[in-house]
Order: structure tokens, then sequence, then C-alpha cells
């Protein structure tokens, strides 16, 4: 059969191949700002693009392919030429930026690639098109990230500032891509991370009112707000409006919407008490600011005594049900919204949530939250930490269809996450996670948690691993003091299962097999698919002669994992070469688990 001779195509069918710099761009957060202003952003945009078609593309011999809306495709012969427009633009940008408020302003992020493409008079075909999506996917607001083809035309300090990004794996591309952050040559400030602020829903604790007849002035109202707001400020997934704000809204008859648009808060917490001599009644309520629904109501009594000498169940039952609410409402909203519609708080709070469920479904569903988080471009060091808690995660419950690709994963996020910000405590914590449980390098591990814990004592994530790290190594005493100590720092976790279970090994390195029983029946009451619980129940309930119930459990851990093997557990377990990794083994195998 004769090869096809394009060129006898008739010309409607013909295409035309050329080696192209393919440059893409769009508007960070496009729907907030058509939302907030429609007809401003619109007007704006377009003559935006329209200084770039005039003054930007014809000094740097480009051509407007189209204009996406939000965005813009753009052509050009060669790389240099196209970082040089696309700096030239950035620059454009950051001066029209500074004549619009802070949330107002037009942040714009690009990929670019160089290769082969299809070139047409309004539009550019080819894998070049696709993987400068992907790369723009990877740029934080006002960045320009590139591939390796465009790394390699480019003199640095010359014709641009480069930084290694390393291997990104990016949507639908299945080999890791080599990619770099491009800028202006010479010095230049770094990019602001977000800040957490944003990662975190903002709360409003307004002062409980008084309903006594003989008025206290509301004091004890007062000293509650105080106690709650304090409580909470040490949840990292929580802002919280200082009380000297929240204090000048005491017995205002204000709405949930200008409470909420006056201090920025997401929702409001407020109530009103009775004290008499001796019992204490509190009636509360939590509501959202934006849609006044209410999302949680409680009515709370305790001695007047407790309140006064500072005991904290009552407090403590608060924060517990504050926490939960938010943390309910926002994962109901992940699940029930579009993601372009999420704020970012949504997407982080509703993926750790769905991460710690265990169930495959909502396993994977957390990981689509946190990638849609991170594609936003928000650079933050904490999404992408627990990106890499995902994927220790995923190898553990006997998930991951390529381990080793998922332990690659793992230590890649956590390394951005530490060149983000070197002294993220969260980041730390989960480099050590991901060092003792993938890699098995325990000297690495525990420099990341004692570096975790220099920078919060209260890290109680980096207590809990720690400790973890002393079980596999049968440090019991150690062990036990370390997870024991998380425990006391998270009461109110809403992912105490996690906690619980970890807990629960370290107390069976210590030989302490009781409390070793009573944490892994606690965790698995809140989470039965944690299969790391039910080894260490086995375990527990072996060694205190309990045969049958041991037995009854490891049936369990196989149908959760049915390809499970002694064998494949002690070539991943990194206790395998400790008295703990030992025993459990030898446990596990007499229980009725395949060797």
């Amino acid at each position: 059969m004769a090869e096809l001779d394009l060129a006898e195509l008739p010309p409607q069918h013909r295409v035309a191949w050329a080696k192209r710099a393919v440059l893409l761009m769009d508007m960070v957060g496009s729907v907030r700002l058509i939302e907030q202003d429609e007809i401003g952003v619109i007007s704006h945009w377009l003559g935006f693009v329209d200084r770039v078609k005039r003054h930007v593309l014809p000094a740097c011999n480009g051509r407007m392919v189209k204009s996406t809306g939000d965005g813009m495709l753009l052509d050009f012969a060669d790389v240099r030429s196209a970082v040089s427009a696309a700096l030239a633009i950035q620059q454009e940008r950051t001066q029209a930026n500074a004549r619009r408020p802070a949330d107002r302003q037009i942040l714009l992020r690009m990929g670019l690639e160089v290769s082969d493409v299809i070139v047409e008079d309004n539009d550019v075909l080819g894998r070049g098109v696709n993987l400068a999506a992907r790369l723009m996917s990877l740029a934080a607001p006002g960045e320009i990230v590139v591939s390796q083809h465009v790394r390699d035309g480019l003199t640095p300090s010359l014709d641009a500032d480069v930084e290694d990004l390393g291997d990104c794996y990016v949507r639908g591309i299945p080999d890791p891509v080599r990619a770099y952050r491009v800028g202006t040559p010479g010095p230049r400030p770094p990019t602001p991370p977000v800040a957490l602020d944003e990662l975190a829903p903002s709360i409003a604790v307004v002062p409980f009112a008084s309903r006594n007849l003989a008025n206290d002035h509301g004091v004890i109202g007062e000293i509650i707000a105080e106690e709650v707001i304090r409580k909470l400020s040490h949840r990292a997934d929580l802002k919280l409006v200082s009380r000297l704000s929240t204090t000048a809204f005491a017995g205002r008859n204000a709405s949930l919407q200008e409470i909420g648009a006056r201090l920025g808060a997401d929702y409001v917490l407020s109530g009103a008490y009775r004290a008499g001599d001796r019992r204490f009644k509190l009636d509360v309520e939590l509501a959202e600011t934006r849609t006044g629904r209410v999302l949680w109501v409680e009515s709370l009594e305790d001695k007047v005594s407790a309140i006064v000498d500072g005991e904290q169940e009552l407090i403590g039952r608060l924060v517990a049900g504050v926490g939960a609410a938010v943390t309910s409402r926002e994962l109901q909203r992940s699940r029930a919204q579009p993601l372009p519609t999420l704020k970012a708080y949504t997407l982080l709070m509703g993926a750790v949530s769905l991460m710690h469920r265990l169930s495959l479904p909502d396993f994977e569903e957390a990981h689509r939250l946190l990638q849609a988080l991170i594609d936003r471009g928000v650079r933050h060091p904490v999404p992408i930490a627990w990106l890499g808690n995902w994927h220790v995660l995923r190898v553990q419950q006997g998930w991951s269809d390529d381990p080793q690709r998922d332990t690659y994963m793992a230590a890649e996020c956590t390394k951005r996450a530490l060149d983000m910000d070197p002294d993220n405590s969260l980041a730390l914590a989960v480099n050590g996670f991901v060092h003792v449980n993938l890699l098995k390098k325990f000297d690495i591990a525990e420099e990341s948690y004692e570096r975790a814990l220099a920078t919060n004592p209260s890290n109680a994530l980096a207590w809990l691993l720690k400790g973890t790290l002393h079980a596999f190594k049968s440090e019991g005493s150690h062990a036990v003091e370390h997870t024991e100590r998380a425990l006391s720092l998270s009461p109110l976790d809403p992912h105490r299962y996690f906690y619980e279970s970890l807990a629960a090994t370290a107390a069976v390195s210590a030989g302490r097999y009781e409390r070793a029983l009573e944490l892994a029946r606690s965790s698995l009451k809140a989470n039965r698919k944690h299969t790391s619980t039910l080894r260490s129940l086995i375990v527990a309930e072996w060694q205190l002669g309990r045969r049958d119930e041991a037995c009854r459990s490891a049936a369990e851990l196989m149908r959760l994992q049915p390809r499970m093997t002694v064998r494949g557990w002690l070539a991943a377990s990194p206790a395998a070469n400790y008295p703990l990794g030992r025993l459990a083994a030898e446990v596990l195998r007499q229980a009725g688990v395949p060797d």
C-alpha cells in the first residue's frame, strides 16, 4: 500500500506542523472575581488582552491565537521570545494590580512548552498545548512554569531566573514531568505563600448574654467566650476572630450577615445563659453567616463553682461541638458543590476528613479535593504535606497498585512543602512519617520529628508519629510516653481514632496489652477499616490469652485486606527487624493470616 502523501490531500484536510513555543495562561479565581464585580472585571480583562496584543506581542514576535474568556493562548517562534513575553505580561499585571484593591487584583499563572504542534489560523493543537496546560496547573498565582525543553533553551540569570521544581506528576500524563519556575533575571523577592488563614474558616464567638434577673453584666459570658476562643485557636484548621473584636457585638441586636461582614467571619457562635446559686445553664447555637443557617444547637449545664474554678468540661464540650459542626458543614459543602465554587478551606477540610474515613471511594475523593486545591495555585505547604500523607496511607491500607510510585510521590510532596517553608511543623511531621513507614530511614525521620517539635512543641501529630517510631524500634517506654502525650494534646481531635490506633501500637511495644486492647477497641469503634488498628488488636488479644477473639479479628483483617500475607507485611513493615515486628508476625501467623 502506497504511503499517504499529505500534500495530495484536499486543502481543507491539510495540516501544518511547526516547532513552536506555546504559552497558556489563565486568570486565578476568575469565578470569585466575576461574582464580585462582573462588569468591572470583564471590561478590565478585555482592556488587558488588547494591551497584550498591541504592545507585548509585537515586541516579542508573538501571536495571539485566541482569548479563552479568562485566559490566553499565545504562539511564538522561539523559547526566549515566549519567556520575554510571559515576563512582560506579568510585569504589566503587577503594575495594573497596584491600582486595584487587594481582593480585586487579577493574578495570572502561566505554563510554557516548546514542541512540534499543528498550527492553524485560530488555534494550535498537539501534545505541546496539553503539556503547557498541565504546567500551568503547577504555577502559583503570578508564576510561570516551564518544561525541560524550554529550560534547555534559556541561559539562567541572563534570559530568566530559573528554579528547578523537580519531577512533578500532572493529571493525564502517566510519567513525571520535569518542571521549572522562571522569573525576572536577577534578584527577585520570593512569592509569598498563601496565608494559612485562607485555609481555615473563621469563627466569631460573641460573648454570651446573661438572662439573670439580677444582671451580672455578662461577666460569666465574657469568661466562657474567652476560654472557647483560646481553646479553638489551638486548632490549625480554624481561624478565630479576636475577643476584643467580638466584644463589640455583646448586647447588640446585630444580624448574622452584619457580624459576618464586619468581622470577616464565616460562622458565629452565640448564646445566652442563666446562673443561679449553684447551677449554670448555657444555650448556644452555631450559625453560618452567609446563609443564616443554624448548624448546631446545644444546652449545657454545669456547677457555677466549676465555671468559676476554671474546670474545662463544659468548655471542652462546646469546643468539640463547634469543631465537629464546622468540619461536617465544610465536608458536606465539598461533596455537594462543584469544585470551582469551593473555597480553599472547604477543599482542605473536606479532603482531610475524607482521607481519614478510610473508605476507598472517600479516600479517592480526598485526593481529588487536595489536587484541585493545589491545581488552583494555592502555594502553601499544608495541602501538599497532606497529599504526601495521603500517599503514605494509600500504601499502608494496601490500596496502592504501585507502592514504589506512591513512595516517590509521598517523598516529593514533603520535599515541595519543605522547599516552601523549611520550618513548617506539619510538613516536617509528615516528612518523618514518609521516612519511617515507606523509606525506613529512621535517622532522617527522627531528625524531622525533632525539628517539627522544636518549631511547635504542641504538635500532637509529631508527638504521635515520633512515639510510633520508638514503638517500631521496640523502645516501649518512650513510645508510650510520646503517644500518650499526643492523646493528651488532642482530646477532641476529629481523627482521634488514628491517635488511638498508633497509641495501641506503642502499648503493644511496651507489653501493656490491656491498654493496647482498650485503645484499639476505642479506635475501631470510630473507624473499623483501619487495618493497622486490627493488627495491634490481634497481638493484644493473643497475648492476653483471648485466642478465639484474635482469630476473629484476623478474619476481619483478611476481609479488609484479602491480599495480605505475613511475609508481605514484614517486607513493608518498619518494625520487621525489631522484636515488635517478630512478635507481631508470629501472632498473625497463629491467628490465621497466611504466611
